[in-house]
């Protein structure tokens, strides 16, 4: 177990093109534990200089990477699971102390990234090519399928470690060489801890690099750059918009995957069973205190159920636990930053002024932000409309069934969503009009599954993560025609 490893050093280092050294930016920064307040770490960041050798250096490895072949690549990727499995208790401090993870949310999140390398580690010998028909006589039609080059991978601060190893590890598992640039909040678990990783698994040098840097100083150069072939990123809808752009109208055109905002609506029908809806609500509104982008956004409540949901709803919210996140008996932990949390006094603000109806509101000491409830929420107010990522959330009342549907899709995004129902087939043909990547019937929304599809729709995001969807997106398809007969042109 991971007592029995010396933990890794020198996690300020950055693995750029296969050495581990400073960042030449000369901008320091500082790693903060958001609930205490202690410095982890100082990382010297990233410059453009820096960026440029990164990229090239994947190019130049990817290659090499990708001729030793499918038994070669799944070694590593079963490496690097067992090193999940041996450092694990390492892993999880990390996530704890960096990201303000509650212990329950940290286990998780170990889990699902532990998941998606055992996957990923399939996947060499799951890419398939094809022969296809042709009508011209005596040619025949093969199309390849091979890694896509070098990925650059941008990933979140909120569950860092797995939404970063979700496309690291199928791109290199398939051939390609990855550059990730981490939220400036989680560097460690958003890039170096997997550098780490990967690097004891046997990676070869330069084949993953991480550049850690402010987005206004190498965001848009991370994108624009001429050598990766797909830019992953996971975060803001106003963020993946400007990616999206930059991709498709720079001089160097680019595939993208984007995984963008969530606004999940969890439904709850007449015939729901009430006692499992409040839990479920409960549970996905406030694992890691709501900063999840499936997270329960919007409570859409039939009529008859809604007193009575609310009530004890409120009565599960009060006696959550609020403190320190590596206890086990804390169900809330901070919010990553201060800049966050003056982002939710603000909309607690706001829904005061919009007339919600304050159920419970909590206290704030620190980045610890505790619950807050609204009811009598409407389509129109800004705890609808938008995403919260936060300890917040507001129930709206549904007329019946229709009315509910039309609430569920009052919402630019698509992500996520839930309906409760004993009527499962009824549940389904509701969960199939809501306009969302993902539906789950009597559970929450929060769920992602390493051979699932993952992705949203509308403003949610392009693309799908995970399983054959991931090789889909990280492969390409080359069409090579022979002609194994002279052919006869017309002139």
């Amino acid at each position: 177990m991971s007592a029995n490893c010396p933990r890794y050093q020198d996690l300020q280092l950055l693995p750029i093109a296969g050495e581990w050294r400073a960042g030449s930016a000369g901008k320091p920064l500082n790693v903060y534990n958001p609930y205490n307040g202690d410095l982890l770490l100082e990382v010297q960041q990233a410059s453009r200089a820096d960026l440029d050798a990164a990229y090239l250096e994947a190019a130049r490895a990817q290659s090499k990477w990708a001729a030793l072949g499918p038994a070669a690549r799944a070694a590593v990727l079963y490496e690097v699971v067992a090193i999940f499995d041996r450092r694990r208790d390492e892993i999880i401090d990390w996530i704890i102390r960096e990201s303000g993870s509650t212990r329950l949310k940290a286990q998780l999140e170990w889990g699902a990234a532990r998941a998606i390398a055992l996957e990923s580690a399939s996947f060499p010998s799951r890419v398939h090519g094809r022969i296809v028909e042709s009508n011209v006589p005596g040619k025949e039609s093969r199309v390849y399928r091979s890694a896509l080059g070098v990925v650059g991978v941008i990933s979140p601060w909120n569950f860092p470690l797995h939404l970063t190893q979700r496309s690291i590890a199928p791109a290199l598992a398939l051939g390609n060489a990855v550059v990730v640039k981490p939220a400036s909040d989680t560097p460690v678990c958003g890039g170096l801890l997997l550098a780490r990783i990967f690097e004891e698994a046997g990676l070869p040098a330069g084949v993953l690099s991480v550049v850690v840097g402010a987005g206004g100083d190498i965001g848009d150069a991370f994108v624009e750059h001429p050598v990766p072939a797909l830019i992953t990123f996971t975060g803001s809808t106003p963020v993946g918009r400007g990616i999206g752009r930059i991709a498709s109208g720079g001089e160097y055109l680019k595939h993208v995957a984007l995984e963008l905002g969530g606004n999940s609506p969890f439904v709850v029908l007449d015939d729901a069973d009430l006692e499992q809806a409040v839990n479920a609500a409960v549970f996905g509104k406030f694992l890691h205190q709501g900063q999840i982008c499936m997270a329960v956004n919007r409570i859409i409540i039939d009529d008859s159920l809604y007193d009575a949901f609310a009530q004890r709803f409120v009565e599960r919210v009060r006696a959550l636990v609020v403190g320190d996140p590596d206890s086990s008996a804390t169900v809330i932990g901070p919010v990553i930053n201060a800049r966050q949390l003056q982002g939710l006094q603000d909309k607690i603000s706001l829904a005061r002024g919009e007339g919600a109806e304050p159920l419970y509101e909590g206290g704030v000491d620190g980045n610890l932000l505790a619950p807050h409830v609204y009811g009598e929420v409407t389509v129109d107010m800004d705890l609808a409309r938008n995403e919260i990522f936060g300890p917040l959330v507001g129930l709206l009342r549904a007329r019946d069934e229709a009315h509910a549907l039309e609430l569920a899709n009052a919402s630019e995004f698509g992500l996520s969503s839930a309906v409760f129902s004993r009527n499962l087939e009824r549940a389904v043909r509701f969960a199939r009009q809501v306009r969302a990547g993902m539906s789950h019937i009597n559970d929450i929304p929060v769920n992602d599954e390493a051979n699932a599809p993952f992705g949203g729709e509308k403003n949610s995001g392009l693309g799908r993560f995970n399983g054959d969807w991931a090789i889909d997106e990280f492969t390409r398809d080359h069409w090579v025609s022979v002609q194994h007969v002279p052919r006869q042109y017309p002139f």
